[in-house]
């Protein structure tokens, strides 16, 4: 396998990653929003919340990495 082929598998991978977060962000967001119009319990909330945050984290990381390349 050529380097090439390693370093189109591994942007492969990166994008899948990324379009798993913002999915991943956005299902919060519902969570989060539809929790608190049927009195859901906030824990479940504070949940989705975390999980919100981690994934911005994680994208923000995922932009500066390929910036810096």
């Amino acid at each position: 396998m050529s380097n090439h082929n390693q370093i189109e598998q591994v942007r492969a991978r990166g994008i899948v990653v990324q379009v798993v977060l913002w999915l991943t962000l956005a299902a919060s967001g519902a969570v989060n929003s539809v929790g608190s119009f049927m009195g859901w319990d906030s824990i479940y909330r504070l949940g989705a919340g975390g999980v919100g945050v981690l994934c911005i984290v994680l994208l923000i990381a995922f932009y500066l990495k390929r910036r810096s390349r």
